[in-house]
Formats: structure tokens, sequence, C-alpha cells
């Protein structure tokens, strides 16, 4: 802050300007504390639309078309996957801008991954953090996502949560397509790093153990049973069906055999076949 220097001549000026406005740091600082005050109310007031349950640093209003689509996003969801909708809360915590978003998390969870977004599932809860950025939506897609499934199937496993995520991220009428992963595999495919082993996915635990090769070929084993036309759908909405039951359920992989001769080939054949 600038040192103020008062005259004696300044000083009744000064006094006298005093009771008829604010300096500017005085006003910069007021704003800033109505603000932080609009904010907390705004949060401590949040905002039900269907099932999520929506916290703010800033205005958002409900009308909102990114919030009207993530609301049907729970149907597409359900139906796609044969699921029934829950009633459970999905708390979105929003923030205006990247440093709030980042505070806040590293104090709320500390030591977790870095990330544009999370999801996150306690005991008690089901929650979804992030900010207000250029692929808001993208990132909103997912990790809402992440919260209708975990409300309707508990216990699913890591890599079919994140490739049922990046498959719906994308948004409706594009049948789960992700130009990215599609090239990516490709390329990995081409320098002979990579082929498929559902098995292997079907081992990792942690969100650490998820880099670009696991999304990506999660997503495509997704994409793979849902748009294939040999009854995979039906493969995968009877073994999300198996997981809701809570009984002991074998993996996916098992599954597959018996219905799909030689998956990881067909899953070759289908990423050849892939277009927008």
């Amino acid at each position: 802050m600038r040192p103020r220097l008062f005259s004696i001549a300044l000083l009744t000026a000064a006094l006298a300007a005093a009771h008829g406005c604010m300096s500017l740091g005085a006003r910069e600082k007021t704003d800033a504390i109505r603000q932080q005050a609009d904010a907390a109310a705004y949060r401590a007031h949040p905002t039900t639309i269907g099932q999520l349950v929506l916290h703010a640093d800033f205005d958002l209003p409900p009308e909102h078309r990114m919030l009207t689509e993530l609301v049907a996003e729970r149907e597409v969801i359900c139906d796609q996957l044969k699921i029934p909708p829950s009633k459970e809360p999905i708390h979105v915590h929003l923030f205006a801008d990247e440093a709030s978003y980042r505070q806040h998390v590293s104090r709320k969870f500390p030591g977790f991954p870095e990330r544009r977004a999370i999801f996150v599932e306690t005991d008690v809860e089901l929650s979804v953090y992030a900010h207000w950025g250029e692929a808001i939506a993208e990132d909103l897609r997912h990790e809402v996502a992440h919260g209708y499934l975990h409300a309707s199937v508990p216990n699913i496993p890591l890599w079919l949560d994140e490739g049922l995520a990046e498959y719906f991220e994308v948004g409706r009428g594009r049948r789960g397509f992700n130009r990215m992963h599609v090239d990516y595999l490709n390329g990995q495919l081409a320098i002979g790093t990579w082929r498929p082993l559902l098995p292997r996915l079907e081992q990792l635990t942690t969100a650490a153990d998820m880099k670009q090769l696991e999304y990506a070929e999660s997503w495509l084993w997704v994409h793979f049973l849902l748009n294939s036309e040999n009854g995979t759908a039906d493969l995968l909405t009877e073994y999300l069906a198996a997981l809701r039951s809570g009984e002991p359920v074998a993996p996916l992989s098992e599954r597959m055999n018996g219905v799909v001769d030689q998956p990881a080939t067909a899953l070759l054949e289908h990423l050849k076949s892939i277009t927008p």
C-alpha cells in the first residue's frame, strides 16, 4: 500500500474528505469483503436441480443450459445402462476460478492428485469439485457421470467407472465418440506399444494407476460393449445389474469369454470401424 503523507495543511482536507468518500484502497477492500460475503451466502444456500445440489461461489442461474444438460445426463445414463435412477444427492461444488478451487481442494483433501475437476465418494456424500473454465462442460459431464453411476451401482470397478465417464463426457448425440482416444490408441497400436488386455485393467484399484492409456482403453471397451451388434450391450447391462445385487460377481472379462470370440481381436476391429 502506498504510504500516506500528511502535512498540517492537508490534514483538515483529508479528514473532511474521509466523511464524504472512501479511499480507493478502502473501497476495493470493502468490495472484496462484500464479494466474499456474497459467495459465502450463495454457498450456504445451495440450489437443488434434479439429483444435483449446486454450491457455487459465483452466481450461476439454475436455468443455465449446462445445468439443464447435467440433469438430463441422468436419464441418458440410466436408460442406456438400464440402471434405476437414484435419489441420493450429488453435491456439485463450483468455483469461479482455478486458484480458489485448488486452494479449497488442497485444504479439504490434502495429497489428492491435481485434476481440473474431481469426484469424491465418502461414507456420507457424493461430491464433485470443479472450477469454471473452457472445459467446464466436459469436466462436469465426466464427474457428474461418476456421481450418477456411484449412486446407482455400488462397487463399480475403477476401469469401468472411468470408461463410462469418458464415454458420457462427450455429450448427447455422439454415441460416446472421443476423437482424442481414437487417435491415441491408433498411434500406440501403430508403434507396437499397446495391445488390449481387459484383465489388466480389472486389476487397477486407485486413480493413480490410471494414465492416458488406461483411460483410453477403458473408454474403448465401453464403446465396444455399448455400440457393437453382437449382444455386448446386454453383457454390460447384466454385469451392472449383478453389481447392484451386492453378491460376488465374476470379472467382466470372464463373462465376455463366453459371449465374444477373441475379445481383444474384436476390440481392435471395433477401433478400426469407429467413426464420428
